[in-house]
């Protein structure tokens, strides 16, 4: 995820009881549409997007533009709430299936869109998304209950309930998670190659010197209040213990990957999805024993070591703090100082750094601080020469796809090089 301050050049884009203590929310869950009366929601800021031109091509172009009729047809023919439930989550996890098979080149190509592309994911669940809201049910539904089937769509659509255990096999399991596309009122074509890549790696398996390793890849929201609700911890928690290693990734710098050393507890305020901002300390359980910084335990200096690909691989060790006993924030290149305060972590102060900073406390807390995991920043996707202005440009070029498809391969290749250098 692209997460970057004004200045191009850093950053600003992570027991059963102690599961749902880890899992839970730090702050009351935001009113949201759903909470109005059957009918009278109105669709969300990201929904309204959808009736842009673009959306609507890359909806046609890629066949999923049938999704959401389908979807209204068995909404309207649910008789209880059961019923519809079933519904929501089996139109969800299709959606979710059928996006990764069309990534790894399963099934019809349906559309002109390249099988890479992971926009079609994207738009098609706010149109899902959009019928469920716009929905008037024949049955009593409160809005608890409505807000439970929001929830069950997102996570369904992107994977989260897919995750499989496999239990006396000879297999390690690694747990990949990308972003969705962001930044979409400035260049509504926008694609995420975190995003991209999970749908290409989602159920693959890659071969070590050990055994092979099977990744299960999920994708998070860029909203700053699905994060403050748990949505990380509750993906997660259930999953950590079973792994063997596990990255966030998002997109980062230009031309470059980065294995962000250190995380950090500040959220920098920058827009979301949404147009939602927020600044302070990311909102956590138990905000008392919450640390300043977390730290990766990926094998950086392996992955900036390796011939992975065609873009180069820093160790980052770069965060802004502010010192013990100061009032100023300073940058420091190496790391933060004992006793100071975050102010952006490697991967800066936005979602990226803080589903690092998320997931890297949840290992600690769980008490597994030797489970390899952090976070790893893409290079940007960039659209081709003379396809640069939003107004004006295609969807899709030669250099656009090219670029797509060169960071997938490398990140996937960057996943083998981080399990074969761990034991």
């Amino acid at each position: 995820m692209k997460h970057q301050f004004p200045a191009i050049t850093r950053l600003g884009l992570g027991g059963v009881a102690l599961l749902l203590v880890l899992a839970g929310s730090a702050l009351p869950a935001a009113a949201s549409p759903a909470d109005t009366a059957p009918g009278t929601a109105q669709p969300t800021v990201e929904e309204q997007r959808l009736d842009r031109a673009v959306p609507q091509e890359i909806l046609r172009r890629s066949g999923f533009d049938a999704l959401a009729p389908r979807f209204a047809h068995a909404l309207e023919g649910a008789r209880g709430y059961a019923q519809v439930e079933r519904a929501v989550n089996r139109h969800g996890s299709a959606l979710w299936q059928r996006a990764v098979d069309r990534a790894q080149g399963r099934g019809p190509a349906t559309g002109d869109l390249s099988r890479g592309d992971d926009r079609p994911l994207y738009w098609a669940r706010l149109a899902l998304s959009r019928e469920l809201r716009a929905w008037t049910p024949r049955f009593a539904l409160d809005d608890q209950r409505r807000k439970a089937l929001h929830t069950a769509l997102e996570t369904s659509s992107r994977g989260q309930q897919d995750i499989r255990r496999h239990p006396g096999r000879q297999v390690k399991r690694v747990l990949v998670t990308g972003f969705d596309p962001f930044t979409l009122d400035r260049d509504v074509r926008i694609g995420n190659p975190s995003g991209a890549s999970a749908l290409a790696l989602d159920g693959t398996l890659v071969r070590t010197a050990e055994g092979p390793a099977r990744i299960d890849a999920v994708v998070f929201p860029v909203r700053w209040t699905d994060f403050a609700e748990g949505a990380v911890e509750r993906a997660l928690a259930r999953q950590l213990p079973h792994l063997d290693l596990f990255t966030t990734i998002s997109q980062g710098r230009q031309g470059r990957f980065d294995v962000e050393r250190t995380n950090g507890a500040w959220r920098g305020g920058f827009p979301d999805n949404e147009n939602l901002a927020r600044t302070g300390t990311v909102p956590v359980t138990d905000p008392a024993s919450q640390p300043q910084w977390t730290s990766t335990t990926l094998p950086y200096r392996q992955l900036a070591e390796a011939e992975t690909g065609p873009f180069p691989v820093y160790d980052n060790t770069q965060v802004t703090e502010i010192p013990a006993g100061a009032t100023q924030p300073v940058t420091r290149p190496d790391g933060p100082t004992p006793g100071s305060t975050a102010r952006a972590g490697g991967g800066g102060d936005y979602l990226s750094n803080e589903i690092a900073y998320r997931a890297t406390l949840l290992r600690d807390r769980m008490g597994l601080s030797k489970l390899p995991g952090g976070h790893l920043h893409t290079p940007v996707l960039q659209f081709g020469a003379g396809n640069e202005n939003p107004a004006t440009g295609e969807i899709t070029d030669a250099g656009f796809e090219r670029n797509r498809s060169d960071i997938v391969r490398q990140v996937r290749a960057l996943v083998q090089t981080a399990v074969s250098a761990t034991r």
